[in-house]
């Protein structure tokens, strides 16, 4: 069974940096946008930044010039790198990847489980 596993989530004082990781799990043929997004308290679910396949990548205005979403296609994992964060940034980030299992052009839509980011000092 294919899944996303996020990890990197923690604990951080304002200003510092964390990196965030998913990683698939399980055989598939490609990946195409993989997207991170967040549940801040008492927020619903917000698009924070994406990466096609051909790395064209967009952000949320609240992260740009601090955020950074990458890809390693070979080993199947992919980064959102934070920098510079706020209390603002705490919440839940979820990785979504729109995912080709096995060469038919047939794409899942995957979420992980959600890794926890709290920036407070």
């Amino acid at each position: 069974q294919v899944q996303l596993v996020e990890s990197g989530g923690g604990l951080v004082q304002p200003g510092g940096s964390l990196r965030l990781s998913c990683a698939v799990s399980g055989s598939i043929y490609r990946v195409s946008t993989v997207g991170w997004y967040r549940a801040a308290p008492g927020k619903e679910r917000a698009l924070v930044a994406s990466i096609t396949s051909g790395r064209n990548t967009d952000y949320a205005d609240s992260v740009k010039g601090r955020f950074t979403i990458s890809r390693d296609d070979t080993n199947k994992i992919f980064y959102l790198q934070m920098n510079s964060l706020k209390p603002e940034d705490t919440a839940v980030y979820y990785c979504q990847a729109s995912i080709d299992v096995d060469g038919s052009r047939r794409y899942l839509v995957l979420w992980g489980h959600g890794t926890l980011v709290t920036v407070s000092s």
